[in-house]
C-alpha cells in the first residue's frame, strides 16, 4: 500500500493540472476563428460557455466530494441514472479522447517538422505517442510529473501576455497606442449582430473540455478532499483569467477585422510580434507545441482511466480493467494509444478519405452530453439523499435544481444552435449522432452480458452465505474443522 501511495499524485500536481489543463490549442489558436466571425462580442460568447462549464464542475465537484471515483462522472451517472448512462457517457467519452490524442499527435508533429523538415512529420507523430505512453504507463505521478511541467510553460506564457498585454492597450510598453476604443470602434462591439455570439458559444464550449481532468485526477491524488474542492473552487477564476482575459485582450490590442486568419498565424503568435519581444514567433510557437503535448498527454491519462472504468463494471472487456503494481490500467493506455495511431495513420495514409474528419466531428458533441449527463444526475442523486446525507455534504450545489435545469437547457439550446447553423456545427450534430446510433446497437449485447454476471454472483453468493452459516452451525455444536 505504501509503494502505490508513493505513485499518487501529489498537490502541487493537482494545482498545475487545475491550473493549465484546459489551456490547449483552442485558445492560442481557435480564438482567432471566434473573434473573426463574432467581434468584439466574443468575449460574451467566451463568457456565456464558461458559465455552462463552471455550473457543470460544480455539479460533479458536489458528486465528487461526496464519492471520489476513477472514471468520476461515468461512475455517477451509473449509479444515479442507470447502466446504460454510464456506458453511452464512458464509451462516447473516451472516443472523444481518442479522436483529441490523434489530433494533438498530428498538430505536434507538424510543428517539429517545421522545425526539422528532413523529417517525416508522421514520424515526429508517432514519436510523440510513444513518449507520452511511456510517461503514462509509469504511474499516476509519472504522468503529473510531466503534466506539471508542460502546463508550467502554457500558464507562464498567458501571464506574460495578460501583463504585457494589458500595457500594451493601456499605452505603457515601447511603441504603443492607447487602443481600448478597438472593442467598439470598428462596427461596434456586435458588428455582425447577436446572432453569431450565440452560435460562437457552440464553438467556444469545447475550448473549455477537459476542465473534468482536475477532478479525475484529484482520485488518485494523495489527498482526494482537498484536490476536488481545489479542481472546483478555481475554474470561475481560471476561465476569467485565462479565456476570457486572453480574447478580450486580443480585440482590445488588434482591430478584430484586421486579425490574421489562424490557419496562416496563431492570433497569440501575432500579439506576442507586435510587442517586439525577441524571437516571439519561435516562442510561441514551442508554447503551442508544449499546449499540444500537455493535451495528448491529459487525453491518453483521460481516456485509459475511463476505459479501465468501464471495464471494472463489465462494460467493456474485462482484461483493460488489469492494473500494474503501480496501479495503472496499462491495458487501458496502451489500447487507447492504438486507437491515436490508427487515426494518425489513417490522416498520413489517406488524407483526403475524409475518415480522420469524420472521427473528429463525431465525437463533437461530447462535451455537450457529458454536461447534460454531470447535470442530470447531480438532481438524480441529490434527489436520492436523505435529509441526513444532504446536510453532510462537503460541497454543495447552490439554487438546486433550478441551476441543473438552466445548464440542461443551455445545453440543448447549443445544439439547437448548431443545427441551425450552416458548416461544421450541423455536421458535428449529425456525425455525433451516428456514433450514439452505434453504441445504441450494442447496448442490448453489452446488458445481456450484465444480466449473465448479475446472475452467476447471486448464487456465488448464497453459496457463501449457506457456508458460512454451516460453518457457524459447527463451531456452535464444537465440531472440529
Amino acid at each position: 500500500m505504501a509503494r502505490l501511495e508513493y505513485k499518487k499524485l501529489r498537490s502541487r500536481h493537482i494545482t498545475m493540472i487545475t491550473l493549465g489543463g484546459i489551456i490547449g490549442a483552442s485558445l492560442f489558436v481557435g480564438s482567432g476563428n471566434v473573434v473573426r466571425s463574432v467581434g468584439p462580442a466574443a468575449v460574451v460568447s467566451y463568457l456565456i460557455g464558461g458559465l455552462l462549464v463552471f455550473l457543470a464542475m460544480r455539479m460533479l465537484g458536489e458528486m465528487a466530494a461526496a464519492r471520489p471515483a476513477i472514471g468520476s462522472f461515468m461512475e455517477y451517472a451509473r449509479v444515479g441514472l442507470g447502466e446504460w448512462a454510464g456506458y453511452f457517457v464512458g464509451w462516447l467519452y473516451w472516443y472523444f479522447w481518442i479522436g483529441v490524442i490523434a489530433f494533438e499527435a498530428v498538430v505536434g508533429g507538424s510543428i517539429l517538422a517545421g522545425w526539422f523538415p528532413a523529417v517525416p512529420q508522421w514520424l515526429f507523430s508517432v514519436v510523440l505517442l510513444l513518449f507520452f505512453t511511456a510517461s503514462n504507463l509509469v504511474s499516476a505521478r509519472s504522468f503529473g510529473e510531466v503534466e506539471y511541467w508542460l502546463a508550467s510553460v502554457k500558464v507562464c506564457a498567458i501571464l506574460v501576455f495578460l501583463a504585457v498585454g494589458t500595457l500594451f492597450a493601456l499605452g505603457l510598453w515601447p511603441n504603443s497606442a492607447f487602443s481600448i476604443p478597438n472593442i467598439w470602434t470598428h462596427g461596434g462591439f456586435a458588428p455582425n449582430g447577436w446572432w453569431p455570439v450565440i452560435s460562437g458559444v457552440a464553438i467556444v464550449i469545447f475550448s473549455y473540455f477537459g476542465t473534468e481532468i482536475a477532478v479525475m485526477a484529484a482520485a488518485e491524488s494523495e489527498n482526494q478532499a482537498k484536490g476536488i474542492r481545489q479542481a472546483v473552487s478555481t475554474v470561475i477564476w481560471r476561465i476569467l483569467l485565462f479565456f476570457v482575459g486572453g480574447v478580450l485582450l486580443i480585440v482590445t490590442i488588434v482591430p478584430w477585422s484586421e486579425l490574421p486568419n489562424p490557419k496562416k498565424e496563431a492570433p497569440f503568435a501575432h500579439i506576442f510580434g507586435l510587442f517586439g519581444l525577441p524571437g516571439a514567433s519561435l516562442v510561441m510557437s514551442a508554447v503551442i507545441l508544449t499546449a499540444a503535448c500537455s493535451v495528448l498527454n491529459s487525453g491518453l491519462y483521460s481516456a485509459a482511466r475511463m476505459f479501465s472504468a468501464l471495464a471494472t463494471r463489465g462494460l467493456a472487456p474485462r482484461i483493460v480493467a488489469k492494473q500494474s503494481r503501480s496501479g495503472v490500467p496499462t491495458f487501458a493506455v496502451l489500447t487507447s494509444t492504438l486507437g491515436g495511431y490508427a487515426a494518425v495513420v489513417v490522416n498520413f495514409v489517406a488524407p483526403d478519405s475524409g475518415i480522420f474528419d469524420f472521427i473528429m466531428n463525431s465525437a463533437g458533441l461530447v462535451a455537450l452530453f457529458v454536461y447534460a449527463f454531470i447535470a442530470v444526475t447531480q438532481m438524480r442523486m441529490r434527489q436520492k439523499m436523505t435529509p441526513e446525507e444532504r446536510a453532510a455534504l462537503k460541497l454543495k450545489m447552490w439554487l438546486h435544481p433550478w441551476l441543473g435545469i438552466l445548464t440542461v437547457g443551455g445545453v440543448v439550446g447549443i445544439v439547437l444552435v448548431m443545427l441551425l447553423t450552416d458548416g461544421d456545427g450541423r455536421t458535428q450534430v449529425w456525425t455525433s449522432l451516428i456514433s450514439v446510433a452505434v453504441l445504441a446497437v450494442f447496448w442490448p449485447l453489452v446488458r445481456r452480458s450484465l444480466q449473465r454476471r448479475d446472475a452467476q454472483v447471486l448464487p456465488d453468493s448464497a453459496d457463501h452465505s449457506l457456508s458460512a452459516v454451516h460453518t457457524q452451525d459447527k463451531r456452535k455444536h464444537g465440531i472440529q474443522q
